[in-house]
């Protein structure tokens, strides 16, 4: 049985259709893009008039859920996720979450309290993401690192090996897992050897984004990306 859902994502990401072309024949994707509300800022909400057609479309194509992974725009108002999920929900007839949700929810349900965070985003962002996780999901950021991407495009030509070795400058034995947001930013197809080398979960916003969307489908597990689709916790 294939289940089909919803991914809705900017205009300017170039990953995530990559990315998600490697889960098993299942799970098939159906994409959506968005335009930034505010032009010249690379990580803004996108418009909530593309949210609403886009969603909408999207169940047209009786998918099962809708996702939107765009993981910074969850992070410029205290009340996005809920106001964003509500749109989807409303205009897709389906239940709906943000990436940025279930990077929370999946650190909380693989136990992770003090995170390590490897960002591509610029300090600015990388503020608000610390705010963002520890105030909604109750996690202590313990350590910060990144690359100061400047946009997009710029986070989509990062090669997976900057995150490997910002997990080496900051890892300590405190910190139950590594977090690394930005969609943009491939990762699905490394998170397996970081873990291996590291010892530690790592989770990131393409990979929880399907870990959610499998949990509410069935809980299929994923073998091949990481500890989070591998055992599928609840969450």
């Amino acid at each position: 049985m294939t289940r089909h859902f919803g991914i809705l994502i900017p205009s300017t990401n170039t990953t995530v259709e990559t990315e998600l072309a490697r889960l098993p024949s299942g799970y098939q994707a159906h994409y959506a893009r968005l335009l930034s509300s505010t032009p010249g800022h690379p990580f803004a909400p996108s418009r909530d008039e593309d949210i609403d057609y886009q969603a909408k479309l999207l169940g047209t194509a009786k998918v099962e859920m809708v996702i939107l992974i765009q993981t910074s725009a969850s992070l410029f108002a205290d009340d996005y996720d809920e106001t964003v999920t509500r749109r989807m929900s409303a205009a897709a007839g389906v239940p709906a979450i943000t990436s940025a949700q279930s990077v929370g929810r999946a650190l909380r349900a693989l136990g992770a309290r003090r995170v390590g965070l490897v960002s591509p985003y610029s300090e600015e962002v990388n503020a608000r993401a610390r705010r963002y996780f520890t105030g909604k999901h109750g996690l202590e950021i313990a350590v910060v690192d990144g690359f100061a991407a400047t946009d997009s495009y710029a986070i989509g030509k990062l090669e997976p090996e900057k995150a490997r070795n910002a997990f080496a400058r900051i890892d300590r034995a405190e910190i139950d897992a590594f977090v690394v947001p930005g969609a943009n930013f491939p990762t699905m197809g490394a998170i397996a050897a970081w873990e291996r080398e590291f010892k530690k979960p790592v989770v990131t916003s393409t990979q929880a984004s399907v870990w959610a969307m499998a949990r509410h489908l069935g809980g299929e597990r994923v073998p091949g990306f990481g500890r989070l689709l591998e055992q599928m916790p609840a969450g």
